[in-house]
Formats: structure tokens, sequence, C-alpha cells
């Protein structure tokens, strides 16, 4: 048996003889962040880096991420990856407004974030245009790290949101901003 066993601090709450209190809004956060059910919206070949980033070897159920939702009822955390028409806009806001709150979007390679190398008639220059995009992940493809990083940038995000965020004023106007009820 190893000696090497490093212990963490623990976290802000008061401690004592067999117990721990911490705010309820941080064991929510903490719930929800390592509990991510994705919904990939694969379009092209950041799709197959997804597929690698699920993978064995990179394995993004590490990360709370194992059941990959193919239902939006059951996500809530929406992966783009790959160019986006114009035609396909409505489809993909329609799959954003069927994800429950709180859904959290990640937007995966140039094409999602930008329009990437296609600056033209019928490409959507970047999702932000139809809904609102949490983290952006740069890459034309993407690499499975990159993507890892990326929901763990969601992840920290996700533990420091505020469980009354999602009712705020700013948050019901940038909704509005897209035409979201």
């Amino acid at each position: 048996m190893s000696k090497n066993i490093n212990m963490v601090d623990a976290p802000e709450g008061h401690a004592g003889e067999g117990f721990f209190a911490t705010k309820l809004d941080q064991v929510v956060g903490l719930a929800r962040a390592n509990s991510l059910w994705p919904l990939p919206f694969a379009t092209s070949c950041c799709g197959i880096e997804f597929m690698a980033t699920m993978a064995s070897h990179y394995d993004l159920a590490r990360f709370g991420s194992e059941r990959v939702s193919f239902s939006p009822r059951q996500a809530d955390m929406l992966l783009v990856m790959g160019t986006i028409s114009k035609k396909m806009a409505p489809i993909l806001r329609q799959v954003y407004e069927q994800m429950s709150e709180p859904r959290w979007v990640i937007a995966v390679g140039a094409c999602a974030s930008s329009g990437g190398i296609f600056d033209t008639y019928s490409v959507l220059q970047g999702i932000d245009k139809v809904i609102p995009v949490d983290v952006y992940v740069p890459g034309c493809p993407p690499r499975p790290e990159q993507i890892v990083d990326g929901v763990m940038q969601l992840q920290e995000l996700v533990k420091s949101e505020s469980q009354r965020r999602r009712h705020s004023e700013e948050y019901k106007e940038l909704l509005a901003s897209y035409n979201i009820k």
C-alpha cells in the first residue's frame, strides 16, 4: 500500500466532527457539472472527432458524460459540430428549444463557431446567430483533447452558475434577443 496519498483541501463550508455543511448552489452545481448528458448535432468532420472523444482512448465518460442522448428532451448539453447551412438553422433552433432547462451549448469546430472556410450564401456564419453558445471549441477539425477541454470549461461554468440565473432578467433578455420564449 502506498503512503504517497495527497489529501485535497475541503471545499469552503463549515466542518466539524462528523458533519460538513456547504451552500446548496455549490452542491447542485457540482452535481450538474459532473452529469452533463450530451446531445451530438454532428454534420461533418467534427462529428468524427467527437466519436474519437467518446471512444475508450479519450473517454468523455470520465467527466460524467457517459450517456449520449439522441433525444433533446433527455439532454442538457448540446454539442453542435460541423457546417450548419441556413436551411438547417431552424431545425437546430427547434432542437435547442426542445431541451429542458438548464441547457448548455458547445460550438465545436470552426464551422459551428464562425462558418469556417465556407463563407457562402448558404452556410450559417456561426450558430450564435440562432441560439446562445456557452463554449466555443476552435479547430478545423478540433482534436479530441480540445473537445474534452471545452467540456471541462463548460463544467466550470456550470459549477459556478447560480440556480437562480435561469430565472434572472438578464437570462430572459438573452433568450428574448434570440426570440426564444
